[in-house]
C-alpha cells in the first residue's frame, strides 16, 4: 500500500474512534511508525488531510448505498441493508466527530452537508418512490416533504450522543431513528416485511456473535 493512502487510513481510522481535534499529525506518525514530516511530504496540513479523509468517505457512502439498492429484495430491504451497514460502520463513532468537521474543517464539514442534502435526498426519494410502487409504503405518502424530513434529522444522532454520550450511542440513535422512519411509510405489507427482516438480523447477528468465538 502506497504510503499517502496508509496516511488516509490510519487518520481516518482514528478521526473515528477518537474525534479530529484530539488526534494531532504527531499521534497519526507515531501510530504508523513514521515521521511526521513524511505525512507533511503528501499533505500540507491537518486541513488538507481531514479534506482527503472526508472525500474518500463520501466516495465510499456512495458505494455503500449502491450496494443496498442493487443487492434488495424491495424498498425496505434496501432500508434495512442500510441500517445494518449503518449499525456496524457507526459502532465504535465519536460522536465530536461532526461537530469538530463544522467548527474546525469547514471545507469537509461542506463537503459531508452537501452529500446529504443532494446525493442522500435523491437516495431516499427514489426509495420511497420505489416503496409506494411495490406497495410497501403507504400511497397518501408525501415524497418530497418525508424525503426531506429524514435529511434534515441525519445529524440529530450526533448532537444527543454528543450532549449526553453515557445515554445515547451514534449507531443505536441512528438505527432506532431509521426504523421509526420506515415504520411510518409502511403498509400492513410492509409492516410484515420489516418484521421478517428484523428476525432476519437478529439470526445473522447472533450467527455472527457465535462464530467469533
Amino acid at each position: 500500500m502506497e504510503t499517502k493512502n496508509r496516511i488516509q487510513e490510519k487518520a481516518h481510522e482514528m478521526f473515528i474512534r477518537f474525534g479530529i481535534r484530539s488526534v494531532s499529525m504527531d499521534d497519526i506518525a507515531t501510530q504508523l511508525g513514521i515521521s511526521k514530516k513524511t505525512i507533511y511530504q503528501y499533505f500540507a496540513d491537518k486541513d488538507e488531510l481531514v479534506d482527503a479523509v472526508i472525500e474518500d468517505e463520501v466516495i465510499q457512502t456512495h458505494k455503500d448505498c449502491e450496494f443496498c439498492k442493487k443487492n434488495s429484495r424491495d424498498a425496505i430491504d434496501e432500508l434495512m441493508l442500510t441500517m445494518e451497514q449503518i449499525h456496524e460502520q457507526f459502532s465504535q463513532i465519536n460522536p465530536m466527530l461532526l461537530f469538530d468537521l463544522e467548527k474546525f474543517h469547514p471545507s469537509a464539514f461542506r463537503k459531508i452537508k452537501k452529500m446529504k442534502d443532494e446525493y442522500m435526498l435523491q437516495v431516499i426519494t427514489t426509495n420511497i418512490k420505489r416503496g409506494i410502487k411495490e406497495e410497501l409504503y403507504r400511497p397518501d405518502v408525501n415524497v418530497e416533504l418525508m424525503s426531506r424530513y429524514r435529511v434534515e434529522t441525519m445529524f440529530i444522532p450526533f448532537n444527543m450522543a454528543a450532549s449526553a454520550p453515557s445515554k445515547f450511542n451514534v449507531a443505536a440513535v441512528v438505527y432506532d431513528t431509521m426504523e421509526h422512519f420506515v415504520y411510518g411509510l409502511a403498509t400492513l405489507k410492509g409492516y410484515r416485511l420489516i418484521t421478517k427482516y428484523k428476525e432476519e438480523q437478529i439470526k445473522k447477528r447472533n450467527y455472527d456473535k457465535t462464530n467469533k468465538k
